[in-house]
């Protein structure tokens, strides 16, 4: 068992696990045309530059060929957040320890890259998932609405500090930020995704995350964000620009 960085021999072998660990994760609450959008957008031609990005961290652990594999990047300001996007496990290999392996490296190669909290979500109905976050010392934080498709699902956040058993306590990396109205705003830097200029954020209006705004561009510090079905997000002040690469993370 090994786990190393991916290159762009593995392209094939992170589509296929992907796929099979989506479908075999949320087969029963995602038809398969949405599994397969997904999979087409997230890993289309272009992931090859998704793994020379400099600020993203591909991971594949390999057991007689890809078996698995993990995307995660330290996103935040003024601390580092080390986000889990993805890790998926073949769902014919999983109970073999190949997670856990996989976690543990990804984990240590965050703290290295200057993380110093980990956060993974995965919707509520990945039971398996909130079981593998929970075994590995994770303590479940805040729940968001996400749009999966045409529906909308619950999920949910799991947060752990390095070098202790987690604490979701404490805020998440919820900043207080006026918006152009004046009125006050809640940027969650533990609710980011990298973009072409620098990573959005999700913004509330209230401290308690009940009531969504939208998104905060880290680039031009604006909030003239629009965001589709399927992720894609652009600021219109300055353009930067979010490629769809998450929604949910897969566990064996």
């Amino acid at each position: 068992m090994d786990v190393r960085e991916a290159t762009s021999d593995d392209v094939e072998a992170i589509r296929a696990v992907a796929r099979a660990s989506l479908s075999a994760s949320y087969g029963s609450v995602l038809s398969e045309d949405v599994i397969d959008a997904a999979v087409r957008e997230w890993y289309a031609e272009d992931v090859d530059d998704e793994l020379a990005d400099e600020d993203a961290m591909y991971l594949v652990v390999e057991d007689d060929g890809v078996a698995g594999f993990s995307q995660s990047y330290v996103v935040g300001e003024g601390e580092g957040i080390g986000e889990i996007a993805w890790l998926h496990v073949d769902p014919e290999r999983r109970d073999s320890g190949l997670g856990s392996r996989l976690l543990t490296e990804t984990e240590r190669r965050l703290v290295d890259a200057g993380a110093t909290k980990f956060v993974g979500r995965v919707l509520a109905a990945n039971e398996e998932g909130a079981a593998f976050y929970d075994a590995h010392g994770y303590e479940e934080g805040d729940e968001r609405e996400v749009r999966v498709g045409d529906e909308q699902f619950v999920e949910r956040t799991f947060v752990k500090f390095p070098g202790t058993e987690g604490d979701a306590e404490g805020g998440l990396g919820l900043a207080e930020r006026p918006l152009p109205d004046g009125r006050a705003a809640y940027v969650a830097y533990d609710e980011g995704d990298r973009a072409s200029k620098g990573p959005l954020y999700a913004v509330y209006l209230d401290a308690d995350r009940e009531r969504r705004y939208g998104w905060y561009c880290s680039a031009c510090g604006g909030y003239n964000v629009a965001m589709d079905s399927m992720g894609r997000a652009e600021c219109s002040d300055c353009g930067n620009r979010r490629k769809p690469t998450r929604w949910d993370a897969s566990y064996l």
